[in-house]
């Protein structure tokens, strides 16, 4: 049995993308800050602003076979007012924390012939943000995504990467109505993506994807951001 650790696990894409591996028969460790009732294998309750000790963390775990890097913070602030706390909290959790479990897993991955992983990215990088931080750390996401696909690709150890539109989560229900007619604006059939929706794409590129498709995004906008 294979063996897939989802960041962000307790809701939103991170919960569906988790039941997804599950259903297929895959081994699921399920990482987030806290849970609700509802969430899939093994429970790993861990902050990832606590970058110093994800690499123990990892060490602990059963070997992975992929990665899912989903866990995101996003704050409503303006642009010329964003407390320090929170863009310290974005960089930490949305773009150091996955190149830090990227570094931890990948080894093994190595050791083992091969592996997969899959950041969740986000059609805000593509476009100018208004959520300054949140936009920049997904833009450097993707960017990550190439350079390590690079790094890691003759290990046979694949890293791609989706980029969402606007997805039913509560990041999105707690956007203010204005900015949630925006994003909706352009979508083409005129309804959010459902994070099941997401997770079927993660799943694909995490476990039956050909070994050629490497470095990649995969968008799931249905026309929010046509590139």
């Amino acid at each position: 049995m294979k063996t897939v650790l989802v960041t962000g696990a307790g809701r939103g894409i991170g919960l569906a993308t988790a039941k997804k591996f599950s259903s297929m028969g895959w081994e699921v460790l399920s990482l987030d800050k806290q849970f609700d009732d509802d969430y899939v294998g093994e429970r790993i309750q861990f902050d990832l602003r606590c970058l110093d000790e994800i690499s123990k963390l990892i060490d602990g775990l059963d070997p992975i076979d992929t990665l899912v890097n989903n866990a995101a913070v996003l704050f409503c602030d303006p642009v010329d007012a964003i407390p320090e706390k929170h863009i310290r909290e974005i960089l930490e959790v949305n773009l150091l924390a996955p190149a830090r479990l990227i570094e931890s897993v990948s080894p093994y991955m190595q050791s083992r012939g091969g592996g997969r992983i899959v950041s969740v990215g986000s059609v805000s990088a593509f476009t100018g943000h208004p959520d300054l931080w949140y936009g920049a750390t997904k833009a450097a996401l993707l960017n990550l995504t190439k350079s390590y696909a690079l790094h890691l690709g003759r290990h046979n150890v694949l890293v791609n990467a989706v980029a969402p539109g606007p997805t039913l989560t509560k990041m999105y229900e707690d956007l203010p109505e204005s900015r949630k007619e925006s994003v909706m604006s352009s979508v083409y059939s005129g309804r959010p993506c459902l994070p099941e929706e997401v997770a079927e794409t993660v799943f694909w590129l995490g476990a039956l994807s050909p070994a050629y498709v490497s470095g990649t995004t995969v968008d799931v906008n249905n026309g929010s951001y046509p590139r």
